[in-house]
């Protein structure tokens, strides 16, 4: 995946200008929404391997059992077409077909029991490409709509969808429905992704095809050097650098402490080192020995690292001044979202649900009135730990978020009565509340395969604990969002 950016679509309002509202008809004023995107399914080699596609089973089955008047909407990126480099245009499709046989199977069984909507992402623009794939799709009753967004009645209020990748400079396609479209992103995952599929079974441990998990792009160099480390490196290498590493700090300070000891300033600490070694007999020979070696590199690397330091820092305030590296570690990956929901929320007050994906993060936010809510990955999470001591690499903790965002008019039940007015009942009777929740598929946690016995001792205590946004509520009287008081969590942590 390419990195996002602040930047709008390019369209005149900020707003998506190929919409395809769904027809006026009385059924759909209650129906539920079932929200998926970014499963990223396919792509060469090791990427054709899909962790989740059991919990994806599932929860297709459980759609296909459902009494309720449901859709459900998968929200873009659903397959990795970008990814494929051996086959081209709806021969793609024949590998997904080929590959995937129970999945395919599952949309059709589930189709037939509720409306199920596809919509095009960047990783799979081509859907929008060819109308082929249309055709295609509907064998299995899957309605591929070949916008940029798509938008549906619920209760008195509509909702938006889009992927989220127009909004994005580095991955929007401008000539939208050209199957040569080729944004930054394109390159990226053709040449860096699709390359990692293939080369990921070379390793001591298949992992290199965790790329597509790591977001944002730009932690990918830092995100190799922790794997190389951890996994890759030579084991008699690691275990004799760690020590140096994990005492670094100590012995930098200590170094500093040396210099001070021969040049007769301050000799204190020095000696009470030495002391309290000594006390310890060959053991603290040992140690001091390990301290002195350390010391001697540490003091040599603080000695070249005060100048580089300050050159560094000139470096980068130069770099700044002209803005050239500025990503999204230094700005708001939402905002370009933000303000394109108000735009829409402006223009058209009707709509208070504005639902998007490409950025891997579960987020559920009030703007102005209406939800920015964005339905996150079924891919794995990646989330960083940095050493809280020396200078090791950090540590990219894995986990799954795997969630359905579900939106539905509902009339206020008894648990809601915190959050209810006395003036919100009255209107209610009349028009429903809109809810915007997360449901939440469970699945383990692949750290205890994926990562060394190095990297589990050093996050220890610090393993994250995802959660999903909170539940809320768009009221309709007031175009007020207001999270639901029985639930307590917060977006998930990289």
């Amino acid at each position: 995946m390419g990195t996002e950016s602040d930047d709008g679509d390019g369209d005149e309002d900020g707003v998506n200008e190929a919409e395809t509202p769904v027809e006026d008809e009385t059924d759909h004023d209650d129906r539920v929404y079932y929200v998926i995107s970014d499963l990223h399914i396919g792509g060469d080699e090791q990427l054709e391997e899909v962790e989740f596609l059991d919990e994806l089973l599932a929860f297709l089955e459980q759609l296909e059992a459902t009494n309720e008047n449901a859709e459900l909407v998968i929200n873009g990126d659903a397959f990795g077409l970008w990814e494929f480099t051996t086959v081209e245009g709806v021969e793609k499709f024949d590998v997904l077909e080929e590959t995937y046989p129970e999945l395919f199977e599952q949309f059709r069984v589930t189709g037939e029991n509720i409306p199920i909507t596809l919509i095009p992402g960047n990783h799979d623009h081509e859907l929008a490409a060819y109308d082929e794939f249309v055709e295609r799709f509907a064998e299995y009753n899957v309605d591929l709509v070949q916008e940029k967004s798509i938008t549906r009645p619920v209760g008195d209020q509509a909702i938006h969808f889009e992927h989220g990748h127009q909004q994005d400079s580095n991955n929007r396609i401008e000539d939208w429905g050209n199957p040569h479209a080729t944004p930054l992103g394109y390159y990226y995952n053709t040449l860096v992704t699709s390359r990692a599929g293939q080369l990921s079974n070379r390793g001591r441990y298949n992992w290199l095809k965790d790329v597509q998990a790591v977001t944002p792009t730009e932690r990918m160099p830092i995100w190799l050097f922790s794997k190389y480390f951890y996994r890759e490196m030579n084991p008699l290498i690691r275990y004799s650098l760690v020590p140096f590493l994990l005492l670094f700090n100590i012995s930098a300070l200590l170094a500093i402490f040396s210099g001070l000891h021969f040049a007769g300033i301050w000799t204190l600490p020095v000696e009470q080192t030495i002391t309290f070694l000594g006390q310890f007999g060959t053991a603290g020979t040992v140690a001091w020995f390990l301290l002195l070696v350390n010391i001697g590199v540490a003091g040599m690397l603080v000695l070249v690292g005060i100048p580089l330091h300050f050159i560094r820092q000139d470096i980068k305030k130069t770099i700044n001044r002209f803005g050239v590296f500025e990503t999204d570690l230094t700005v708001d990956p939402t905002a370009s979202y933000k303000e394109t929901a108000r735009e829409l929320f402006a223009n058209d007050p009707e709509t208070t649900i504005f639902c998007f994906g490409h950025t891997h993060r579960p987020m559920l936010k009030e703007v102005d009135g209406g939800v920015l809510v964005n339905t996150g990955t079924w891919l794995k999470r990646l989330h960083r730990r940095d050493g809280i001591i020396g200078i090791l690499p950090p540590v990219f903790y894995p986990s799954y978020q795997l969630a359905a965002v579900r939106i539905a008019a509902e009339q206020p039940s008894a648990s809601d009565a915190a959050t209810v007015t006395a003036d919100d009942v009255a209107t209610e009777t009349e028009s429903p509340r809109v809810t915007v929740g997360f449901e939440q598929i469970t699945k383990a946690s692949p750290a205890s395969e994926e990562l060394t016995r190095t990297e589990r001792f050093f996050t220890v205590g610090r393993e994250p604990e995802p959660d999903l946004p909170e539940r809320h509520v768009v009221d309709p009287s007031g175009q007020r969002a207001e999270p639901v008081a029985e639930t307590a969590s917060a977006p998930a942590d990289d």
